[in-house]
């Protein structure tokens, strides 16, 4: 189940940021000064070579990456970085974040399942 963790870096130039975590999410809520939710990021399949995120703003829409993890055979491991990945099952990846957010804020918790559910409607190629 999703928990938030209550102590986390805020910069003062910067957007407030709430963070919500489990064993397969990480979910990273960012905040206007009227409280509405103007970006999220969806970190799935974490801990997995498969791990993929979904980033929303609320000026830009969506965007979907993989995880390159930096492993390299025979090289220094880099950093972590994101790369471009096409498919987002969105039904499959809200129906794990409706069952794994019962007990963080249902507001932001519904916020962000109805942004993936909306997915496929603006993008069209989300597996049936």
């Amino acid at each position: 189940m999703l928990r938030e963790v209550s102590h986390i870096n805020q910069k003062a130039d910067k957007p407030f940021q709430r963070w919500f975590t489990d064993d397969y999410f990480d979910l990273f809520v960012w905040f206007d000064d009227a409280d509405e939710i103007i970006q999220f990021q969806l970190a799935y399949k974490k801990n997995t070579a498969d791990e993929k995120t979904l980033i929303w703003k609320a000026e830009s829409g969506y965007d979907h990456f993989g995880i390159d993890d930096g492993e390299n055979a025979g090289r220094i491991k880099a950093a972590p970085i994101l790369v471009a990945d096409g498919i987002f099952d969105c039904r499959k990846v809200a129906d794990r974040f409706s069952e794994r957010s019962g007990s963080i804020d249902q507001g932001v918790a519904t916020f962000v399942e109805q942004k993936l559910l909306a997915y496929s409607d603006l993008k069209g190629d989300s597996p049936e």
